[in-house]
């Protein structure tokens, strides 16, 4: 997230209530505006084609294709983006600009792949056991595919730092999507639910293409060097299984509660449990803006003093060195507790909010019993994703990685113990797994400020390191060299 920091920095340094205020949305456009545009064309959709009067089976269907379009396009396409990042920084650094194409078309086939692995079969189930019209699995498909490709071409626009060419995209293909929507029911008289998905499909494929020319653009040369990207996903596997598995997490208690009583099978195919999955995203939404208020605070106030070090470390004295990483981690210390801090007061607000506002909008009951938990899940799952992207800066992929697998792997074993308890209590798993993630990761961080010198400086190898027979332990001969002395005195 290397380039809003300028224009943060521009925006926030007048310090007043005004610019904070256009800061913060700012930030919030470049980040995570284009979820709210897909959210919020989805609901005008539905108020003004009147979903909830078409048929029951219908609402639901549509509603379920949606939840799993979103969640495994996620999981489809994140473990990759890590590793292409990677290759792309150094990429970058080394300004062998030739190589970014080659990444875009090897990283887009490995992600397609992936997700055709994950979304064939499921196909043919829902048409097969489900019973569902081809032609509505098929586009179902399409749309699956296209917001792949969209989340996938992102990443480039993010590395070129057009965050608001990807919420301009976004904003294009879903009015596109909206006006489709309108011109299937009234125009061609089609059903609502299908015309509203054959809409946002169309809308995703748009964004997506609208993403591709744009790297295109920027990129137009390619050295056909595909190898060396393949070799990138080889050396850093680990990448691959931290975003899989943070990802995972995010959706692993959701998995676990489609199990329970709360369930709803749609066509023979779909599992999901509406009840938890709507707490679920009002919690998400509660929390979200840790990602903005992270973004922002490490782009203006961390990013120079890491910058600094690494400059003393390349050119600087012993006494720089010590001094710019002394005042690097106090920042790093300083601004996770801001996070945590401003994130509090903000997730406290909107609590409030939503348990005056929910229930007026028809969502209370057992919803409203499940928020709470969830909602302070989601807030140490936050900080702890901060505590990820901090270790990543230091290439701490093991510690990254262990917090990854932790938080997975306590958050669906405490699901299967929290689905057993009173509803207030179905956050539990979240909440625990979240926290486990959210010590390690801190500790970690602390063994990395420890041994940061050792990594900086005792990495790496005095000779180029081969394939080969072991060589001869012997170094010196003495008795050899006086033969060989003897020789050349006598050939002399």
């Amino acid at each position: 997230m290397a380039g809003i920091g300028i224009r943060l920095n521009k925006i926030f340094g007048k310090e007043t209530i005004t610019t904070n205020l256009i800061g913060f949305g700012y930030s919030t456009m470049v980040t995570v505006a284009p979820m709210f545009v897909i959210i919020g064309n989805i609901l005008l959709m539905s108020y003004f084609l009147r979903f909830d009067t078409t048929g029951y089976r219908g609402r639901n269907l549509f509603a379920a294709t949606i939840l799993y379009i979103f969640i495994f396009s996620l999981l489809a396409a994140s473990p990759y983006n890590a590793v292409i990042s990677r290759y792309l920084s150094d990429v970058i650094y080394d300004e062998t600009y030739d190589d970014i194409l080659p990444c875009y078309y090897t990283g887009l086939c490995v992600t397609i792949i992936t997700a055709v692995i994950m979304g064939i079969p499921f196909c043919f189930w829902e048409h097969l056991v489900g019973e569902v019209p081809i032609y509505y699995v098929f586009t179902g498909f399409c749309g699956y595919i296209a917001l792949v490709m969209v989340f996938y071409s992102m990443l480039y626009l993010s590395i070129c730092k057009d965050y608001s060419k990807i919420s301009l995209f976004f904003f294009i293909g879903m009015l596109v999507a909206f006006l489709l929507s309108f011109l299937f029911v009234r125009g061609y008289k089609m059903e609502v639910s299908y015309s509203m998905l054959l809409a946002l499909t169309i809308g995703f494929a748009l964004t997506a293409i609208l993403e591709m020319a744009t790297v295109k653009r920027y990129f137009k040369r390619n050295n056909n060097s595909y190898k060396k990207v393949l070799g990138y996903f080889k050396r850093y596997w680990k990448l691959i299984a931290i975003n899989f598995g943070y990802t995972l997490g995010l959706y692993i208690h959701n998995f676990v509660f489609w199990t329970t009583e709360l369930q709803m099978i749609v066509v023979k195919s779909f599992v999901m449990a509406p009840t938890y999955d709507v707490a679920t995203c009002i919690a998400m939404f509660t929390n979200i803006s840790a990602t903005v208020i992270f973004i922002a605070r490490i782009e203006m106030y961390f990013h120079e003093r890491y910058k600094a070090y690494s400059e003393a470390v390349t050119g600087g004295r012993w006494m720089d060195i010590q001094n710019t990483k002394n005042r690097m981690f106090r920042q790093l210390s300083t601004e996770l507790m801001n996070l945590v801090r401003l994130q509090f007061i903000i997730s406290v607000i909107i609590f409030l909010l939503m348990l005056i506002f929910l229930p007026r909008f028809g969502f209370a009951g057992l919803v409203l019993q499940i928020y709470p938990s969830l909602a302070a899940g989601y807030f140490i799952l936050f900080v702890m994703y901060s505590e990820i992207i901090l270790l990543y800066y230091y290439n701490d992929l093991d510690g990254a990685m262990i917090t990854a697998i932790l938080f997975c792997g306590v958050t669906y074993v405490g699901s299967l113990f929290s689905k057993d308890l009173s509803a207030i209590w179905y956050g539990l798993g979240v909440i625990v797994g979240s926290m486990t993630g959210l010590i390690f990761a801190y500790l970690r961080l602390r063994w990395v400020e420890k041994h940061l010198d050792e990594h900086i400086f005792c990495r790496g190898t005095l000779f180029p390191t081969r394939i080969g027979p072991k060589p001869s332990s012997m170094v010196y001969d003495r008795g050899q060299l006086l033969v060989d002395k003897e020789k050349k005195e006598q050939a002399g």
